[in-house]
């Protein structure tokens, strides 16, 4: 896309609804490769853009997307980098359950920097008991970039796929969604895990991000899934420096453009212990839910998060502090 491209900005007292959501806006940021960004009134933008950034978003896996939502994160991985082995995967994902997710991420292999890839038959196994024990309980996902592991995931009783390369990995996988009639998340990541991380580099990474998953959209569609069953997420971490993730984060109500509900996850990661001089990932829950908290401020609707009910606490309140202001 050449641009311009057209950032919606949250105020109290805003005439226009978000996403049809919590927030309202009057006023837009204007955004064009090699310009200073430009606050317009929101007349001033072209009416695809306007229906694009106030229309209500369809339930995603029956989640209102128009309140802030949970998703909870069930890594049965040894080696995920801030909870790998540290629990079993069926006893995790029930206490996250009760504490408060509306939907589990249940994932079978690691995709933190400089991970290693897993077989398609040990993702399987690891991810379809947990699934299968939940089944009719909860909503689950499955976070997976393979086709064979999705099928399956989705006949254990999943009701989304999470794929964190947007379709780039697995060219199958589309078709495996389309068929299924589920709901998907397309993410973007620079690169693969095992070498994302190796001096990323952008243009501009807001709007490099925004055309990558304008392009994976696109590419969902043609394989027959209906725009209104998709999530978009920027990929905080994946294949970008706390300098690229930073960008993304002060404006990501950019994204709304795209017409589809964004999900966000990032907790725990690198760059927040690399701002707050936190060592320890376990040790990052302050700061993923200060920046959650942020996210919702510019109407992000999914937020996928170790500590559920961490986050939870600080849905609640931040809904009876903005109560008649922002809703």
């Amino acid at each position: 896309m050449s641009g311009p491209y057209w950032r919606a900005i949250p105020e109290e007292g805003g005439e226009m609804p978000l996403a049809g959501g919590w927030l309202q806006f009057s006023r837009l940021e204007r955004l064009e490769r090699g310009r200073a960004p430009k606050i317009v009134p929101a007349e001033d933008a072209p009416d695809p853009i306007i229906a694009a950034l106030t229309g209500p978003r369809a339930a995603i896996a029956g989640i209102d997307m128009a309140r802030p939502s949970l998703m909870g994160i069930v890594n049965v991985t040894p080696d995920s980098f801030s909870d790998g082995g540290l629990y079993e995967g069926v006893a995790q994902a029930e206490r996250l359950h009760l504490d408060g997710a509306h939907i589990l991420d249940i994932g079978g292999e690691s995709t933190r920097p400089g991970a290693a890839e897993v077989s398609e038959s040990e993702e399987v196994a690891r991810v379809v008991p947990v699934i299968e024990a939940l089944a009719g309980k909860a909503i689950m996902s499955v976070d997976t970039r393979k086709s064979a592991v999705a099928r399956a995931a989705i006949k254990a009783g999943a009701g989304l796929v999470n794929d964190v390369s947007g379709f780039d990995f697995d060219a199958e996988l589309a078709g495996v969604v389309a068929e299924s009639g589920l709901p998907v998340c397309l993410m973007h990541a620079q690169g693969v895990p095992e070498t994302m991380q190796d001096n990323p580099e952008y243009d501009d990474v807001l709007l490099d991000v925004y055309d990558a998953l304008e392009f994976r959209i696109a590419r969902a569609e043609a394989a027959g899934i209906r725009r209104d069953a998709i999530l978009i997420d920027p990929g905080i971490g994946f294949g970008k420096t706390t300098a690229h993730n930073l960008a993304i984060l002060r404006r990501i109500s950019l994204f709304h453009t795209l017409g589809c509900p964004i999900l966000l996850g990032l907790s725990r990661k690198r760059f927040i212990g690399e701002i707050a001089g936190v060592k320890d990932p376990l040790e990052r829950g302050p700061g993923t839910l200060a920046l959650t908290l942020a996210a919702v401020g510019q109407g992000v609707q999914m937020h996928r998060v170790h500590d559920v009910a961490t986050a939870a606490q600080g849905l609640a309140l931040w809904g009876r502090v903005t109560e008649g202001t922002n809703t």
